[in-house]
């Protein structure tokens, strides 16, 4: 079981690569919310988490498509079929503006799409704008609200 702190918003990132995982931590930083950031670097083990953290499940779910062994096309259908996880967002950041790839992930729940920027400052200031609005913004599932 991985140990979260009680009543803390997660994060949970699905991200192989470390480069773009720490863009992600920065960001989130850099984005005065506090949240808790988990990360798995495929698809599979992203399940796992989520499964393990229930019924204190993360809050979101920033997946990318792209990952090593169980992608995020996937997981983020396994998610979204599960009904014990079906209510966590779920929002995509990918390489791909695939009109494929972001038709799929909405006609399977996704609650957001984000082609992912090439450069780091465009890259940073998007899991910044993310983070805000669905950490500080949104009302969020389980009786748990932003403030």
């Amino acid at each position: 079981m991985v140990p979260i702190r009680p009543n803390s918003f997660v994060l949970l990132v699905i991200e192989d690569s470390d480069e773009d995982f720490d863009t992600v931590a920065e960001a989130v930083a850099l984005s005065e919310v506090t949240v808790e950031v988990l990360r798995a670097t495929t698809g599979e083990a992203g399940l796992i988490l989520l499964r393990e953290l229930a019924p204190d499940r993360p809050t979101v779910v920033l997946m990318d498509l792209n990952t090593a062994g169980t992608d995020g096309r996937t997981a983020l259908a396994d998610v979204k079929s599960d009904v014990a996880l079906k209510a966590i967002p779920v929002v995509v950041l990918s390489t791909s503006s695939s009109p494929k790839d972001i038709e799929f992930c909405y006609s399977v729940g996704a609650n957001a799409y984000h082609v992912k920027p090439v450069r780091y400052p465009e890259h940073r200031q998007l899991v910044i704008e993310i983070a805000r609005y669905w950490i500080g913004q949104v009302a969020l599932h389980a009786g748990r609200t932003s403030s």
